[in-house]
């Protein structure tokens, strides 16, 4: 399939990757930042581009993996060219682009990706979703070819999806960062953590989380979770945020 990416951050870059390691052929790479979109052009054999009115219209499909707030102006720019046009965004509806062109999809990776970090695409799971069966069709087989796990995932659902994505990724790595900042100022380092952090991810693996769930809160250990809190009267935030989440595990028993 002949495929134009517009964007080149970081769901872009291993998408192109992906798809290129798949045999399918990149005619363009867009950005805004010319040099971003020849770096990720040369690594896929693309044509660079810094203007949409330099899109070249022999192509099958638009993926655009822009900020949010840019896919409508982006679909609207792109649908006079009457191909098939998609984004990758999790919380945006397909709506977005149906507003303009009824040739129109979702083709999101659940991952967090980042460019210099590389990733199995084929363990990725892509959520499709087309305006009719013919485009959900057309974007499951696209999919297939470079992912062993395909979903078809409305908007509904892929909105609900991906805010669990952010409890499930985001809001962790916050805490990550809440505990760095505690052994650092104690003179110990993150590495500590590390094993821990991974065994909890490999326990989830085979069991629901609720299943797995350790700490004082669970086991409503009332005389510890006094003791954390008195350390965090310096760290009002912390002291909060502590309480918040042990009271909501306790009310989950």
């Amino acid at each position: 399939m002949r495929i134009t990416i517009i964007g080149s951050g970081n769901v872009a870059t291993h998408l192109a990757a992906a798809f290129k390691n798949a045999g399918h052929r990149i005619v363009q790479v867009y950005s805004r930042d010319m040099q971003n979109a020849a770096l990720l052009a040369y690594h896929v054999g693309a044509e660079p581009i810094d203007n949409l009115n330099q899109v070249n219209p022999e192509t099958d499909i638009f993926i655009i993996s822009v900020k949010d707030d840019a896919i409508i102006s982006t679909a609207k720019t792109l649908s006079k060219h009457q191909k098939l046009i998609v984004h990758t965004s999790g919380a945006t509806d397909l709506s977005s682009l149906s507003a303009f062109t009824s040739n129109a999809g979702v083709f999101y990776p659940l991952q967090t990706l980042s460019k210099n970090k590389e990733v199995d695409f084929f363990t990725v799971p892509l959520c499709v979703e087309g305006a009719n069966e013919t485009i959900t069709f057309e974007l499951e087989q696209l999919a297939q070819t470079i992912s062993n796990h395909v979903y078809r995932i409305n908007s509904e659902q892929r909105k609900i999806l991906h805010l669990a994505a952010v409890f499930a990724c985001n809001f962790p790595n916050y805490l990550y960062s809440i505990a760095q900042q505690l052994l650092a100022k104690h003179n110990m380092e993150f590495e500590l953590l590390r094993p821990l952090i991974l065994e909890t991810a490999q326990k989830v693996q085979d069991h629901l989380p609720a299943e797995v769930q350790t700490g004082p809160a669970i086991r409503n250990d009332k005389n510890t979770m006094a003791i954390h809190l008195q350390m965090l009267n310096g760290e009002p935030e912390m002291k909060n945020l502590y309480e918040l989440l042990s009271q909501a595990i306790i009310k989950n028993i």
